[in-house]
């Protein structure tokens, strides 16, 4: 596959069965084929995109000094600010060229639950900030549902099968933002090659190049939405949980051309986790003669505090 294919999710929450089934197996196949999608008809409207993008520049153009006051240390960069080049991918000394916030989980009917996420962090200098980073998270986390409702259809299962692991989920909204370039980066990229941990991620703003997907014949392929598109893709704990039947594509965020290099750039994924209960354990459906169980058993939270150690967001 060297494009990545387009879905609606109107077709799916609409109420003809045809086209939600039509759905239903379009994301299937992209899922198993490329593990990526476009989606239309999400739950995001212009303005509250508009609003959470002009909130998020007005964060990150704030001075050095304000936004390292909103670093926390000891939580692995859960909450709040994370500086310029603290992140690295999976097997890479040279930390990414970016720098990011992270809004979590508001929880609000499991007092358990509430005590075990770290606090989100509030930004003094800016009223809206906080504000329009709840109603994003909660727009995104609402699409994600509907999405893994499909992909729960397309493997067979209960199509709520999700709901209960996603609620209240560990999940993250990060702003990122890409600094311009101001010398030759020595190995460094904006994000080197890495698959994502959690089950799917959601990300706005891959209109413009930079995002590359790896097919599976190994080749880079351009992943580009459009103004009303959010790129979808596969995590690492569904890839486990279906036992890699959906596959969690490594993907990448190479350096502009030199004569862009002034330019910054944001991306906004979504990544959605479930609770840290949930067992990855792989799925039985999932399993016959030609596909052999090929993962081990494990939970969400053990297999996030892993990862985190490997990113070197937590230090063992």
């Amino acid at each position: 596959m060297n494009s990545i294919p387009s879905v609606n999710l109107k077709d799916f929450t609409s109420n003809n069965p045809d086209k939600k089934q039509e759905f239903v197996n379009a994301i299937g196949k992209a899922y198993e084929e490329i593990g990526f999608v476009a989606l239309k008809g999400h739950f995001l409207d212009d303005e509250l995109v508009e609003r959470l993008y002009s909130e998020v520049k007005n964060f990150f153009e704030l001075p050095t000094e304000t936004k390292q006051k909103y670093e926390i240390p000891g939580i692995g960069g859960q909450r709040g600010y994370v500086s310029f080049g603290k992140e690295s991918a999976k097997g890479k000394k040279e930390g990414d060229l970016k720098e990011f916030w992270h809004f979590g989980q508001y929880v609000e009917d499991n007092d358990a639950l509430k005590a075990e996420y770290p606090d989100n962090v509030t930004v003094e200098e800016l009223p809206e900030f906080n504000k329009v980073g709840k109603e994003t998270y909660q727009m995104l986390e609402k699409t994600a549902k509907y999405v893994l409702r499909a992909l729960a259809l397309h493997l067979g299962l209960e199509e709520t099968y999700f709901d209960e692991y996603i609620h209240n989920g560990n999940s993250i909204l990060r702003p990122i933002h890409y600094p311009p370039i101001t010398e030759e980066p020595k190995e460094a990229v904006r994000a080197a090659a890495h698959g994502d941990i959690n089950l799917i991620t959601l990300l706005m703003g891959a209109q413009g190049k930079g995002l590359q997907v790896q097919n599976h014949k190994g080749e880079w392929i351009d992943a580009i939405a459009e103004p009303d598109e959010l790129m979808i893709n596969v995590g690492d704990m569904l890839s486990r949980h279906t036992n890699n039947k959906l596959k969690s594509t490594i993907h990448r965020v190479v350096n502009p051309p030199k004569e862009l290099w002034g330019t910054s750039r944001y991306s906004i994924p979504f990544f959605m986790h479930p609770v840290s209960s949930m067992k990855l354990d792989v799925l039985e459906g999932c399993v016959d003669e030609n596909n052999p169980k090929q993962f081990e058993d494990t939970t969400a939270g053990e297999f996030l505090t892993e990862r985190l150690v490997e990113l070197g967001l937590i230090k063992k």
